[in-house]
């Protein structure tokens, strides 16, 4: 229905530069992320690698008691290709005394505290090892919420943000990710069997065509409807990007003044230099 394909070598120029630039300019040469053995941060994790030299990148492993031995593995051989550094620090003991004090939480409740713990322990290693901490997330989990608030969504910069999942699939396979890594269905590994497929509703493959036309070639929901897609599945992607508006920005501000932060308080990240 419409073309995705990227020329993936120009990505890949662009995110290490841009991976590099970013970090340097605030006067460090590291990095931290989490690896989780998905291919976000996997394709994270080589980009990072390759800016700003393994030795600079640390890769941090948080399992939950519940995190599948193949999420490991597959982090692992990330690990062991790119020649970062790696920690690995488990969650549970520090997850599970909230988590048991409400028996009868969600699997939702319980993932984002995983996920928030997790970006916690991203920030003290960002401050042990002096490095900013690189985003994981894509522009379809962005468009549609599909992260925790302070949790997965929280980071200094985000390699991957302007690109879709299918994107990701193919910029990962251009660099040699695991062939494991791109075939296991796409999970944030938060309970057993949860899958992003399963719990969305619908394939990345399908709402990555229809966000397309939606975002970037600002087809109108009625278009997308005429050119072959089913009328929900456009409204229901439409009301999620809109409903989830507010993960996508900085806390809106009140105005009281004619010089509100975020409002007219807009001068440039590098004013003054």
């Amino acid at each position: 229905m419409n073309d995705m394909t990227i020329n993936t070598e120009l990505a890949r120029q662009i995110l290490v530069g841009f991976i590099r630039s970013e970090i340097t300019r605030t006067g460090l040469k590291r990095a931290v992320l989490g690896l989780s053995g998905g291919i976000d941060s996997a394709l994270a994790c080589y980009l990072a690698a390759e800016a700003l030299g393994p030795e600079n990148v640390l890769a941090v492993r948080m399992p939950y008691r519940t995190s599948s031995q193949d999420s490991l593995d597959d982090a692992q051989a990330v690990i062991d290709a790119t020649g970062v550094q790696a920690l690995t620090l488990p969650i549970t003991d520090m997850a599970e005394p909230l988590i048991n004090t409400f028996p009868d939480m969600a699997p939702m409740r319980r993932g984002n505290i995983m996920a928030r713990l997790r970006m916690v322990i991203l920030y003290d290693q960002s401050a042990a090892f002096g490095g900013l901490v690189v985003g994981t997330g894509n522009k379809t989990e962005i468009l549609l919420g599909y992260s925790t608030l302070y949790g997965d969504s929280a980071c200094a910069i985000n390699p991957l943000g302007d690109l879709y999942k299918t994107h990701v699939r193919q910029l990962s396979a251009a660099l040699g990710v695991p062939k494991s890594i791109l075939d296991k269905a796409p999970s944030a590994d938060l309970w057993q069997g949860q899958t992003d497929e399963a719990e969305l509703g619908f394939a990345y493959a399908d709402v990555d065509r229809l966000l397309y036309l939606l975002v970037d070639q600002r087809c109108s929901p009625q278009d997308c409807v005429e050119m072959g897609f089913e009328a929900g599945f456009v409204a229901k992607v439409v009301e999620r990007i809109r409903r989830n508006q507010f993960k996508r920005i900085l806390p809106p501000i009140a105005k009281l003044s004619n010089r509100t932060i975020g409002y007219d308080f807009l001068y440039l990240r590098d004013w003054g230099t």
